[in-house]
């Protein structure tokens, strides 16, 4: 799909910052009400590609020293005289363990660094790890944001970037734009993957979509290797969430 198209539908979806975000109602797709979800995302995020097992001295001492400053002056000064200096590897080290930690506004603020003070070009695993933060944090309209400025990097959205999407909007018990974005990342050519139909499976169920969930059921045989064998580990992990031992 040539990019042009594809950023249009974007903006269709709403993903832009600077435009209003009508409801959609898609007439392919059901419509849906907006229960409580307890989302069924994974634990613990995936590990970053770029995260070195063991973190530098140096990172280490970054992430000391950004939770000590927080704000102001004193954060300025870390990021000009420690951040500056660091290397490519423990910069990007140092907002990954500062994403393990959940300090949303200090990976918001090195992601930023990392792009416009450092230079480093934009890459599609920051944004990814810092779409799942804020959906994680539930700030579904800076997810939307990101999601729209990687496109206006030139960035193409690739499958992890989607699930993450998907992922944001369930977390917020927004199930037809999750299921708007699903539709977007298999016309854009980006195959779903077991975690999409986890996310997507386990979180439709709860939400009383049991016809959607059949039907998400049905197109993984089409994406994902023994379909069977992964339906039950999807059925299996849904029954340790519900079980009193486990909450």
């Amino acid at each position: 799909m040539a990019m042009g198209s594809l950023r249009h539908q974007f903006l269709q979806l709403g993903f832009h910052q600077n435009l209003p975000k009508p409801h959609l109602r898609s007439s392919a797709v059901p419509q849906f009400s907006t229960p409580n979800i307890i989302c069924g995302l994974r634990s613990r995020p995936r590990k970053p590609l770029w995260r070195s097992s063991v973190l530098s001295t140096e990172a280490i001492q970054a992430v000391q020293a950004l939770k000590l400053a927080k704000s102001g002056h004193k954060l300025e000064q870390v990021f000009s005289r420690r951040l500056s200096r660091l290397l490519k590897a423990d910069l990007l080290d140092t907002f990954a363990e500062l994403q393990r930690q959940n300090e949303l506004d200090l990976a918001l603020k090195v992601f930023k660094f990392i792009h416009k003070e450092a230079g480093y070009k934009p890459e599609l695993s920051l944004y990814c790890g810092m779409i799942l933060l804020l959906g994680k944090n539930k700030l579904i309209d800076k997810a939307e944001e990101l999601f729209s400025e990687l496109m206006t990097e030139g960035l193409e959205p690739d499958t992890s970037i989607f699930t993450e999407m998907i992922g944001a909007y369930i977390q917020v018990g927004m199930i037809e734009k999750a299921m708007e974005t699903y539709k977007l990342m298999k016309a854009s050519g980006c195959n779903p993957d077991k975690l999409t139909f986890m996310i997507l499976i386990r979180n439709l169920e709860k939400a009383g979509e049991k016809e959607l969930a059949a039907t998400m059921k049905k197109e993984c045989v089409d994406y994902v290797d023994y379909p069977e064998k992964f339906l039950q580990e999807v059925e299996h992990k849904q029954v340790k969430i519900k079980s009193p031992d486990l909450v």
